[in-house]
């Protein structure tokens, strides 16, 4: 039964029984009706008192519990790693994977002990950032002319490889503190006009 029902089914009892109480020749049905309405009113009653709780309260409890859980999502900062260093080496590398050339917020390049033949790819020059780069263990030939390019190289690995000359450039890495070139048949020449533009205090590790 509609809870919209309810008031006037209320005053249809009160009425009847009102004239019940006025009227003592009232016939046995009417006493069934106002028993029934009795009956009726009682589980209307009853019904809306047990209803479940209000739904747009609980509509507006549930949205309010989303945007309590949306704010605490927001204010939650994404871990960011803040690692710059990629470690390449023993991968058995023949050259150097092009992906890395594009990381130039790195300052850390190991790709030592390979199988690295040639130079190194021109493309090394946009590492702008990189500070430590180990290129030992490999079979290099040579080394590009970008790599004295780095302002803020520090550490320069060559280490073991089969280089035969070496770039002027390398003059110009003037925060250079660690340079090896052992394991390798370099020009003496060439590293003597190099050694004029690092650093007094560069340590230069050769044979």
């Amino acid at each position: 039964m509609p809870v919209f029902l309810l008031p006037a089914l209320l005053n249809g009892l009160i009425n009847v029984k009102f004239n019940f109480m006025n009227n003592k020749k009232t016939s046995l049905p009417l006493l069934l009706v106002v028993f029934v309405l009795g009956i009726a009113s009682f589980w209307l009653y009853s019904s809306v008192i047990k209803s479940p709780k209000n739904p747009i309260k609980q509509v507006i409890t549930n949205n309010n519990e989303k945007e309590e859980k949306g704010e605490k999502e927001e204010t939650q900062t994404p871990e960011i790693s803040a690692r710059k260093s990629l470690d390449l080496s023993g991968q058995g590398l023949e050259k150097l994977p092009s992906y890395v050339l594009s990381r130039t917020d790195l300052e850390e390049l190991n790709i030592s002990n390979n199988k690295l033949t040639g130079a190194l790819p021109s493309e090394i020059g946009k590492l702008t950032k990189l500070k430590v780069l180990n290129a030992s263990n490999n079979l290099m030939t040579g080394v590009p002319a970008e790599v004295g390019h780095l302002p803020n190289l520090e550490v320069l690995d060559l280490s073991n490889n089969q280089l035969t000359g070496l770039p002027n450039e390398l003059g110009q890495l003037t925060k250079l503190k660690v340079l090896n070139l052992s394991g390798n048949d370099y020009s003496v020449q060439d590293l003597d006009i190099i050694i004029k533009g690092l650093p007094s205090d560069v340590n230069i590790i050769v044979d």
